[in-house]
């Protein structure tokens, strides 16, 4: 490792995971883009629109202006590129490497879909424009929406939200809606102790009480406790399957006759339907909502790569009140036109402005039809295999809470590094940056002591997997090696070193007054 004299450098993944360090321009001393700025320069030109210029006075109430001029800095196109170009160079990114992020399915975005979702007769058209000049885009999003219903086994869907979360808070008002639309007033959601962390905040938006139910000894919702808490309060359950641990609920069925038999609804976290895509389908299970991030399972942009998706398919008992408008068939009329929009008569109204995140939607139906029905099930299968060997491979340097085979994510712990040499999952995971890896997800599932949440994905070559492995067993062995001290001060050749995230939560920079 260098010493702090040694220039710094930024530690990047290759192909295979191998680490490659760059020096980086100016290192953590890196001149900020104020010390270029000059007064007078520009980087930007407008274009010329013909559209009479009126005074930001007669526009804007002098209560929403500034008092004083944005302090911004005043430099050429050429250094304002360079330095955005190298504040990329200093992030990871699913483009640049392996993203193993448990419970979270970061994968590779294909190029092609970004190409289609670009076409101008796509990304050119306006939202408000009428059904009778948007066919095409009409036409794209029905097509999508009754491929998710094929996938999911479900009979209607909206594509409305915005991303996964968006589209919980969806499901727990359709929920909401059918109880009243039946005269029943529930206050009670169920959800297991290992669910996604979104869940019990999605409940608590949606005005319900949550009701936790402990997993058993092999990783699963453990079926006595679940039947001790339903009664006819209880609105449904949210949970996946697999499950967040990776494990596929093998009761399922049993889970579903016993909510359905007091009322109740079953809800369905899509964050892991990559596990299943084209092998089992969650209508198939007995569920009766889902939602489905587009931006896991079908490979659109993640984060802060781009606005989400989060479409919520349900049975057929709930489709009068999805969301509305939605793009529908009508057949040909007499303009000519075969869809148009409607909005389902008991709707609870919109969830999204005009209609969803639609170039992301776009692209995700290119996925769909590039992989094929054959393909999906290929990337169910392959992202199982793939996690699976990583569950084997690592056996001996991390111990396996739930070892037995799992679906598209396995969880591992550093319990008995931190008992023996006192290393952390933590350092674990800032050690592997080093090594050219994004971190897995650590303490999550929080039931699990010192958790490393690994989901390799479809997308990730054997070599790529190996050196990830190499890299994990290496860092395990360095554990005891170095021991915890040493362990703690890493990362050392990232362009940011280790930071105090308690610290950063608790002591918040407040955001500026955007009118001074």
């Amino acid at each position: 490792m260098p010493d702090e004299t040694t220039m710094p450098t930024t530690t990047t993944g290759a192909p295979g995971g191998r680490a490659v360090s760059t020096p980086l321009l100016g290192g953590e001393s890196e001149p900020t883009l104020f010390e270029f700025s000059h007064p007078g320069r520009r980087a930007w030109s407008f274009r010329t629109t013909g559209i009479p210029e009126v005074p930001v006075e007669d526009l804007v109430p002098a209560i929403h202006r500034r008092t004083a001029p944005v302090d911004i800095a005043e430099v050429s196109e050429r250094d304002l590129v360079a330095h955005f170009t190298r504040l990329s160079h200093r992030q990871f990114s699913v483009d640049l490497g392996a993203y193993p992020l448990g419970s979270c399915t970061m994968k590779y975005n294909p190029k092609v879909c970004d190409t289609v979702a670009g076409l101008p007769g796509l990304a050119g058209v306006h939202p408000a424009a009428p059904a009778s000049m948007t066919q095409g885009w009409l036409a794209l999003l029905v097509e999508l929406e009754e491929t998710l219903c094929e996938v999911t086994g479900m009979a209607a869907a909206t594509l409305q939200p915005a991303a996964g979360a968006a589209g919980e808070l969806t499901g727990l008002l359709l929920m909401r809606a059918w109880h009243e639309a039946q005269g029943s007033v529930r206050h009670k959601v169920i959800i297991p102790d290992s669910a996604h962390g979104t869940n019990p905040a999605s409940v608590t938006l949606g005005g319900y009480e949550v009701v936790t139910v402990p997993s058993d000894d092999r990783g699963c919702v453990d079926m006595d406790a679940l039947r001790s808490v339903l009664d006819d309060d209880v609105a449904g359950i949210m949970l996946t399957n697999p499950n967040t641990l990776g494990l596929f609920e093998e009761d399922i069925a049993e889970i579903a006759a016993a909510v359905h038999e007091v009322g109740g609804l079953l809800y369905y976290d899509g964050a892991n339907l990559n596990a299943i895509l084209g092998v089992v389908r969650p209508g198939d299970m007995g569920f009766d909502i889902i939602h489905m991030n587009l931006h896991k399972t079908f490979a659109t942009p993640h984060g802060g790569g781009g606005p989400g998706a989060g479409p919520v398919a349900v049975s057929e008992r709930l489709v009068p009140f999805l969301p509305g408008p939605r793009p529908v068939r009508t057949g040909v009329d007499d303009v000519g036109a075969e869809f148009t929009w409607a909005t389902p008569e008991r709707s609870i109204g919109r969830v999204h402005t005009w209609h969803g995140n639609t170039l992301v939607l776009a692209r995700a139906l290119a996925y769909i039809l590039v992989n094929g029905g054959d393909g999906l099930k290929r990337i169910a299968q392959v992202a199982v295999l793939n996690a699976n060997w990583i569950r084997r491979r690592l056996h001996d340097a991390y111990d396996v809470p739930f070892d037995r085979p799992c679906m598209h994510e396995v969880v591992l712990s550093a319990k008995s590094l931190k008992a023996e040499y006192g290393v952390r999952a933590l350092d674990i995971a800032k050690r592997l940056l080093e090594e050219g890896f994004h971190s897995p997800t650590v303490y999550f599932p929080l039931i699990v002591d010192e958790a490393l949440m690994i989901e390799p994905t479809e997308t990730e070559s054997p070599q790529t997997l190996e050196a990830l492995a190499r890299a994990l067993e290496s860092i395990a062995a360095e554990a005891g090696e170095l021991g915890a001290e040493a362990m703690a001060a890493h990362p050392l050749v990232t362009p940011v070193r280790r930071v105090d995230e308690a610290r950063a939560a608790r002591t918040l920079i407040p955001t500026f007054d955007a009118r001074t």
